[in-house]
């Protein structure tokens, strides 16, 4: 049987984050002030091995997980990381499987995922000019580098690519119509993403966030938009298509227009805590659970029951009451 929470919204995607590191220092999560050089990052001991991941895996699809996604950090500073997409392809059930990256590995690697069952590509990319774009990821990665990923993605056959690119107001919207323009010649889809108070580092404001309205307008007017359906219940991104037909963008609203009435995602932490929304204070853990000898039917049970008392709509909450929550980082939780 599958579990419904206390808003009556089943379980049905999951996000894996592999590993809380990533080689990218974005302002907007992983701030070098923060993750310095002196930043303790999880010792691999602590990680979820490949076959717990499998195993704890089959018991969410067992309760109705249909969409896996491997997040981080950056999931490809995670060793052999191909290893765990075998094992997570193979698995009955598991409908799609993505990968969000930053794109910034040798291009090699899109192959050797596609070949080990990797169905679907998101590729993190704020910028097309790398002087906005290395402000952003603060470590001097060139945006052309990204492309020439996201490139070998669509010739690998990862077709349409999605690119995310997260919005912070006087930073980068001048780059909203450069990513539209771009990525619709390509026949990919862009995501914009309102900037949230994802954890607790990145110095959020509200009027650092340029609104769903305000992106859409700004494409609108020179890329005129028409409205499109969900292609499942529960879709977080708002689907647009251009009126000409020549391709899609989405939209990411969580804080202008909250969408928690329909959110269906569980979150595991790189060390095997279980998370029922993004902007959680505390996770259950399964990690403990795993390396005391607990069964399937164990773990089953305990992921059932964390589900059936969830009551998570922090997006629909957020206010001043919420600004000094001590939410848990995005690099650890998974975006």
């Amino acid at each position: 049987m599958h579990p419904i929470d206390t808003r009556g919204r089943p379980l049905r995607d999951l996000r894996i984050s592999v590993t809380d590191r990533c080689n990218f220092r974005c302002t907007y999560c992983m701030p070098k002030e923060v993750f310095g050089r002196d930043y303790a990052f999880l010792p691999h001991s602590e990680l979820l091995s490949f076959e717990e991941l499998e195993r704890v895996t089959r018991v969410f699809v067992d309760l109705g997980v249909t969409k896996v996604r491997l997040t981080g950090g950056e999931p490809l500073m995670r060793r052999e990381l191909e290893t765990l997409v075998s094992k997570l392809a193979a698995i009955p059930g598991v409908e799609d499987l993505a990968l969000t990256t930053n794109g910034s590995f040798p291009i090699q690697r899109v192959q050797s995922l596609k070949d080990a069952g990797l169905r679907r590509m998101t590729v993190s990319l704020d910028a097309l000019d790398d002087e906005t774009f290395m402000k952003l990821n603060d470590v001097d990665f060139s945006a052309s580098t990204v492309m020439e990923w996201i490139d070998a993605s669509a010739a690998a056959g990862f077709t349409p690519v999605k690119i995310n690119m997260v919005v912070k107001r006087g930073v980068n919207q001048h780059s909203i119509l450069p990513m539209a323009r771009a990525f619709r010649e390509k026949g990919h889809i862009v995501r914009f993403i309102e900037y949230m108070d994802v954890g607790h580092s990145n110095g959020w404001r509200l009027a650092d966030v340029v609104t769903a309205r305000e992106i859409r307008d700004l494409i609108h007017a020179e890329l005129p938009l028409e409205p499109m359906q969900p292609n499942y219940h529960g879709e977080v991104a708002e689907r647009l298509r251009y009126a000409d037909g020549s391709g899609e963008i989405g939209i990411i609203a969580s804080v202008s227009q909250p969408f928690c009435g329909a959110c269906s995602r569980a979150r595991l932490s790189a060390d095997g805590k279980l998370f029922t929304c993004l902007f959680a204070i505390q996770g259950t853990d399964l990690r403990g659970l795993l390396r005391a000898g607990a069964s399937d039917a164990d773990l089953h049970a305990a992921v059932a029951a964390v589900w059936q008392k969830r009551v998570d709509r922090y997006s629909e909450l957020r206010s001043a009451a919420t600004e000094d929550l001590p939410k848990v980082e995005m690099s650890y939780i998974g975006g």
